[in-house]
């Protein structure tokens, strides 16, 4: 397996120039020619990808080439490069991405035989699958919370403010966060999230760039409340690995450091909202292939892996995210997912591409 990280800008033709290079010095003389890589643009994370590809090439009679970005990033490059783009799979961690590379014109068609493995969440294009799941949840400080005082609606958060002034945490530059407004604009329309977002702010936030430090900091009494996916809380109490690309990666050290810390003890628990509440709103990663790739067979070899008991229970059991495959047993300690997928409000992809307009919204209410 071969993997690095893109920058945020890497010029397609100084992509090309490099191969040029790397061509150009190949010696003469017979040789065999090895079988191109696969390549996947991954938003996921590297902990997750890599043990999961690792199994796969075990099997597979061809190496696996993973690029890692966070979604936005890995789009952009696609869309730069154009028809010289080596990618043959995007693997992403958000809905929007996957809605806007369908609508780009950037998937392929996928056969029945992909697109109907996933139980839940199936986009009605057929051009993409979802792989795994999480939701949207309201962490709390368990020795500082009555968990009577937490509201049934996200909507109704706001109003704590007696209780939760300066104790609030949020993550307002991460794509699940930005997904969740998005869902908020669909659900009750750009005035009331408009309103929302600024009587939030009024409870003087504590902002984060990424929900590890948050969920520590709710650990330490520093904030008594905050919305974040529900791995997050499981990762802190019982260890496992980040599903989501933040940048650069740790190494492997830093990553059992990480699980060996896991403190089933910690003072941290999720409050889940009424059923249908926006902020119980499940998030769907997935991974489609590319309509310019020239290896399709082989990305959906890789996709129908992804699919499999053996990836589902390893993303389960690794990062304490939900299989969308039926039969599919979660640690104990997580929801049994027909109740976790029960209290998601329904709202539709298409509904979730319209990124911009929530990132224009942020801006306006100075969250951005």
């Amino acid at each position: 397996m071969r993997r690095f990280s893109l920058p945020s800008f890497f010029p397609p033709l100084l992509l090309l120039a490099c191969a040029a290079v790397l061509l150009g010095g190949c010696g003469g003389g017979e040789q065999q020619q090895q079988p191109a890589p696969l390549t996947v643009y991954s938003g996921r994370s590297q902990p997750l990808v890599d043990g999961l590809v690792e199994r796969f090439e075990e099997r597979a009679d061809f190496e696996v080439e993973v690029r890692y970005g966070t979604d936005a990033q890995l789009l952009s490059t696609i869309q730069e490069e154009g028809a010289q783009s080596p990618a043959d799979l995007f693997w992403a961690n958000t809905t929007g991405a996957l809605v806007e590379a369908q609508q780009a014109g950037l998937f392929t068609d996928l056969p029945d035989s992909l697109t109907t493995r996933a139980a839940a969440f199936r986009p009605e294009s057929g051009r993409w699958t979802p792989v795994t799941t999480r939701f949207r949840t309201l962490a709390y400080n368990t020795d500082a919370v009555d968990t009577t005082a937490l509201p049934s609606s996200v909507m109704e958060l706001p109003q704590l403010a007696e209780e939760f002034e300066g104790r609030v945490g949020w993550t307002p530059t991460y794509s699940s966060f930005q997904d969740f407004i998005t869902a908020m604009r669909a659900g009750h329309g750009e005035d009331v999230t408009s309103t929302w977002l600024s009587e939030m702010q009024d409870l003087n936030p504590k902002s984060y760039s990424s929900n590890t430090p948050m969920i520590q900091a709710l650990a330490d009494g520093e904030i008594d409340v905050a919305l974040t996916n529900h791995y997050y809380v499981l990762r802190l109490k019982h260890g496992g690995a980040e599903g989501e690309y933040e940048g650069e990666e740790h190494e492997e050290g830093e990553e059992h450091e990480e699980e060996e810390s896991a403190n089933p003890n910690a003072p941290v628990a999720m409050h889940r909202f009424a059923p249908g509440n926006t902020g119980n709103l499940a998030l769907v990663t997935g991974a489609g292939v590319m309509q310019r790739s020239d290896q399709q067979q082989r990305a959906q070899q890789f996709l129908q892996f992804l699919l499999s008991p053996e990836a589902q229970q390893f993303a389960a059991q690794q990062v304490n995210e939900y299989p969308v495959t039926e039969g599919v047993q979660v640690p104990p300690y997580m929801m049994p997912v027909e109740e976790a997928l029960a209290l998601s409000p329904d709202v539709a992809f298409r509904k979730l591409q319209n990124l911009d307009a929530t990132l224009a919204l942020m801006r306006e209410t100075g969250l951005l």
